[in-house]
């Protein structure tokens, strides 16, 4: 079991929205979000912008859980190609297809219950370590990432 697998209520977010990671290792991950009528647009179906956040979430814990420093990740760019309606339970899947030292690139997949394929995307992601929280007052004055 990792930080990730089951609720993701460390990032208020994915909390809000109700996403839950089932599973997160060796460059993989698997997300899911049963879709509600708050997360729909007015064709009732799961509105784009939920659809890359899971792909973007899932594409991102895949390149973490690569990384043996335990790093986070930034999303540089995601590119996205919508294919059907996601009604239902959608479950996002994240690949990381390669790393260097500073960066993880990954693919990801949404598909319905039915194993239909929802959405695909790819994204490029930039390792960085986590900064303390700057003062009131003060102004970042340091290098990028």
């Amino acid at each position: 079991m990792n930080q990730y697998t089951g609720s993701l209520s460390h990032i208020p977010f994915l909390a809000d929205l109700g996403v839950t990671c089932t599973f997160a290792e060796d460059g993989r991950s698997e997300i899911a979000l049963p879709i509600e009528k708050r997360h729909q647009n007015s064709w009732d179906m799961a509105h784009g912008g939920v659809i890359m956040t899971l792909l973007d979430v899932a594409m991102a814990i895949a390149g973490r859980s690569a990384d043996a420093d335990g790093r986070g990740v930034v999303t540089i760019e995601m590119k996205t190609s919508f294919m059907a309606p996601g009604r239902g339970k959608l479950t996002a899947r994240g690949t990381c297809v390669h790393r260097t030292t500073t960066m993880v690139f990954c693919e990801g997949e949404i598909v319905d219950a039915d194993g239909k394929i929802v959405s695909r995307g790819s994204g490029t992601f930039k390792y960085i370590r986590r900064m303390p929280p700057q003062r009131p007052g003060e102004t970042d004055t340091g290098a990028d990432g």
